[in-house]
C-alpha cells in the first residue's frame, strides 16, 4: 500500500480528531491571505517541498476551483478585516512577463467577483499610469501607490493584498503606506528563510502522524541550513561534507524502510523562489567540481541579490504522472481554506529534478472535488493535508518572527 492509500484512510478515519487538532492551531494565529505549496509524492513519502507566501500562477489552478475562489476570498476578509470594499493589489514589476500578469488579471478578477473595487500598483512612485498586456491580451493598468497619489484618484484601500515577494524590503513604500496589508511584508524573502520554514514543518507532521499513528517519516523532510560563499573553497568543502552527512543518514533512513531509492539532495537558496538557485546533488564531491553554468545558477539570487545561506534538503522524487510526464501537485490556499491546484509537468525533467522551470505546462488537480465525496478523492485530500501544514508552519513562522498583521482579527471564522 503506497503512502498516499496509508494517509488518505486514516485522515478519512481520524477527520474529526485531524480537524480539530488543525482549528485549534489556525484560530490564534495570524493567516496569509493567500499561499501555495509545492506537493512531492514518492510513494513512500509525500511532504511539502516549498512554500509561498506571494503565490503567482493563480491562473493556472483548476476551472472549478477558481469558480468557488471569490466566495472563499470574500468570508476570509470578512472575519479577519470586516467592512472592506477597496483593494489595492501590489504586485511584482515584471512589465515585459506575460506569464506573470496572466495571473495577476486572474488575482484581479478573483477580488472583483468577490464583490471588492480593485486597483493594481507597483510598491513605488510612478511617474504615470503603466499599461501591461496578459498572455491571453488582458490589460492591466498599473498605478502608482503613494497615499498621495491614491488620495489624488480618489482610491483609498481599506486593504492591501500583496503579490510582491519583498525579496528587496521596499522600506521607504512600507514606511509610508498606512493601509493594513496582508501578506504582510515582512513575509518577505528579504528576511525570510526557507529553514525557518521546514523547522515548524517537520515539527508539525510529527505531530500530524502522531494523530495518525502513521510514521512521520512518511510526511516530514530532512531539511538543513548551511552558509554559503561561492568564492569561499573552505566553504565549499564544508558543504560537500554536510551533503554527504545528510545523504549517509538518508541511506539508513532508507534502508530501514525497505526503501531503494538512491538518496539525493538539492541545495536551495535559503531565501528566494521563481526556482532560482536550485541545484540537484548525488553526492558532495559534485559541490566541489561545480560547472561554471552551476556556479552562474548559484551566485545571485532574485533582484540580483548574493545568495548568503543554503538549504540542503532530500531530494523527494515524483511517482506522479500527467500525460506521461513526471509531475508534481500545486495547491493553493486562501487563509486556511484549500482553495486551488494543479499539477506542474516538465517534459524534459525526469522524476527526481525540479519541475518549477521554463516549459513547465500545468494539468488538471481540482481541490473542490473534495467537498462532493472526499473519501474518493486521496490525490486531494492528503496533498491537501501537506498543503494545510505548510499554512500553519508559514503562521508559526510569522510568530517567531514578531511579523505584525495591523487590523488582522483572530479567532473568527471556520478553520475546521
Amino acid at each position: 500500500m503506497t503512502v498516499q492509500a496509508i494517509l488518505h484512510k486514516e485522515t478519512i478515519l481520524r477527520m474529526d480528531q485531524v480537524v480539530k487538532w488543525y482549528g485549534g492551531l489556525t484560530k490564534d494565529l495570524a493567516l496569509p491571505i493567500y499561499s501555495s505549496y509545492d506537493i512531492r509524492d514518492a510513494g513512500y513519502k509525500i511532504a511539502s517541498v516549498d512554500a509561498n507566501i506571494f503565490p503567482a500562477g493563480f491562473n493556472n489552478i483548476c476551472p472549478t476551483d477558481k469558480e468557488g475562489a471569490p466566495a472563499i476570498l470574500q468570508k476570509f476578509v470578512k472575519d479577519h478585516y470586516g467592512d472592506v470594499q477597496k483593494i489595492l493589489l501590489v504586485t511584482e514589476e515584471h512589465t515585459q512577463n506575460p506569464y506573470y500578469w496572466e495571473n495577476v488579471a486572474t488575482l484581479k478578477e478573483i477580488c472583483e467577483q468577490s464583490g471588492f473595487a480593485v486597483k493594481v500598483g507597483f510598491p513605488k512612485p510612478l511617474a504615470e499610469t503603466v499599461v501591461v498586456e496578459s498572455l491571453t491580451g488582458k490589460r492591466v493598468e498599473v498605478i502608482s501607490t503613494t497615499p498621495e497619489d491614491l488620495k489624488k484618484i480618489g482610491f483609498t484601500p481599506d486593504l492591501v493584498i500583496c503579490n510582491n515577494d519583498f525579496s528587496m524590503n521596499y522600506e521607504d513604500w512600507v514606511a509610508a503606506n498606512p493601509f493594513p496589508m496582508n501578506p504582510p511584508s515582512g513575509l518577505g524573502w528579504y528576511q525570510r528563510t526557507k529553514s525557518g520554514h521546514f523547522k515548524h514543518y517537520n515539527q508539525l507532521a510529527n505531530s500530524f502522524s502522531e494523530i495518525l499513528g502513521t510514521d512521520p517519516f512518511c510526511l516530514t523532510i530532512e531539511t538543513q541550513a548551511a552558509e554559503f560563499d561561492l568564492e569561499s573553497e573552505s566553504n565549499r568543502q564544508e558543504l560537500a561534507q554536510k551533503v554527504d552527512a545528510m545523504l549517509h543518514s538518508l541511506s539508513v533512513a532508507y534502508e530501514k524502510r525497505g526503501i531503494q531509492q538512491k538518496p539525493f539532495v538539492f541545495v536551495k537558496n535559503n531565501a528566494g523562489t521563481y526556482g532560482l538557485g536550485v541545484i540537484k546533488v548525488s553526492e558532495g564531491k559534485e559541490v566541489l567540481s561545480w560547472s561554471y553554468k552551476s556556479r552562474k545558477k548559484m551566485k545571485a539570487a532574485k533582484g540580483g541579490r548574493d545568495i548568503e545561506s543554503v538549504i540542503i534538503q532530500e531530494g523527494v522524487p515524483s511517482v506522479v504522472l500527467a500525460d506521461g510526464a513526471a509531475a508534481e501537485p500545486v495547491i493553493y490556499m486562501i487563509g486556511c481554506q484549500l482553495a486551488g491546484g494543479f499539477l506542474r509537468t516538465h517534459l524534459e525533467k525526469d522524476s527526481t529534478e525540479s519541475l518549477n522551470s521554463p516549459g513547465a505546462v500545468y494539468k488538471k488537480l481540482c481541490v473542490s472535488d473534495l467537498l462532493v465525496k472526499p473519501e474518493g478523492c486521496p490525490m486531494e485530500n492528503v496533498y491537501g493535508w501537506a498543503a494545510r501544514l505548510g499554512l500553519l508552519s508559514i503562521a508559526l513562522e510569522a510568530k517567531d518572527m514578531q511579523v505584525s498583521f495591523p487590523s488582522y482579527r483572530t479567532m473568527v471564522g471556520n478553520c475546521g
